[in-house]
């Protein structure tokens, strides 16, 4: 029987180790199904700092987190052992050997990751350490941003530039790309063009709107199949209203109820791991940032305890 949550009713949510969810650390349990583990680097970014503080903030937002999840009908944490594997802890001063302690951290858990950032830099060494097991992956982006430009300031490991570089790496399945969320302005119509040449399919933030969840889920299973799943979250795919504490924020965006119901959407996928970066606490207002992006987190993880679609 898998080891859960400290039970609330004898111990407060508000007390106690702030572990994800108040489950058990990793060190405590002899394996885990499903690992939580922060990755507070935000060296990559390009405007406003701070992710760096992301992982403490979502795993502080997630102590109200309860066991069962009723629009999946699934209890996570007694279907999977899931635990929190803490922190990897990276040089902050030099991008590239960054990536690198992050990929053969990554690669070192033997679990599934659902990895709290963090900047958007850190997809690159997990899909990286995902691929490696799974060979190239189909990949669902949530963001406002396309994540694909080539270099800020000659530099080629950012925020902006992960998923350009995956691709350039072939560790992504090129028939399964697609972001969803996208909006705002872009440097020019070349970036669209660019990413479409990168094998990207595009959903915005307007076309869910128009085009409603039901449709949008419907073709994002259709392009992922029974591929091996990533699905990486910037939690700036939501409108700043819904996440104001992120370092890049876009008007226009997505709701946390559109985005948490696309997620459910993909029930019965081959999700075989997960991030959700960019939440910077220090612009957020009453948690709200980091409560949406702790139940982010907590759905990909029920996603993966789903066997098949509801």
């Amino acid at each position: 029987m898998p080891r859960g949550p400290v039970d609330s009713s004898s111990t407060p949510r508000f007390a106690g180790f702030a572990t994800f969810a108040r489950l058990p650390r990793l060190d405590e349990i002899e394996h885990a199904d499903v690992a939580v583990v922060g990755v507070p680097f935000d060296s990559g970014v390009s405007y406003r700092p701070g992710a760096r503080f992301g992982p403490a903030a979502v795993r502080e937002a997630s102590r109200l987190l309860r066991p069962y999840h009723p629009g999946l009908d699934v209890s996570p944490f007694e279907r999977l052992q899931v635990a929190d594997a803490g922190d990897i802890a990276c040089n902050p001063f030099n991008i590239g050997e960054a990536v690198e302690t992050i990929q053969h951290a990554a690669a070192s858990l033997d679990s599934r990751l659902v990895t709290i950032g963090g900047d958007h830099t850190i997809a690159l060494p997990l899909l990286r350490a995902v691929a490696a097991k799974h060979g190239p992956v189909a990949l669902l982006h949530f963001d406002a941003h396309l994540d694909t430009w080539d270099t800020y300031f000659g530099a080629e490991y950012t925020h902006g530039t992960p998923f350009r570089r995956a691709v350039e790496e072939g560790i992504l399945d090129t028939e399964a790309l697609s972001h969803v969320g996208i909006r705002g302005p872009l440097y020019g119509k070349r970036d669209l063009d660019e990413d479409r040449r990168l094998g990207f399919g595009v959903v915005t933030a307007a076309d869910v709107l128009r085009r409603g969840l039901d449709e949008v889920v419907d073709a994002l299973r259709q392009r992922i199949g029974d591929r091996p799943l990533y699905v990486s979250v910037d939690i700036d795919v939501l409108d700043p209203a819904h996440a104001p504490g992120t370092g890049t924020p876009e008007a226009g965006g997505l709701t946390s109820r559109e985005l948490l119901e696309i997620l459910r959407g993909l029930a019965g996928t081959n999700l075989v791991g997960a991030d959700v970066v960019e939440v910077a606490p220090a612009y957020d207002h009453a948690e709200i940032t980091s409560v949406a992006a702790s139940h982010v987190a907590y759905d990909l993880i029920s996603l993966l305890a789903v066997k098949e679609k509801p």
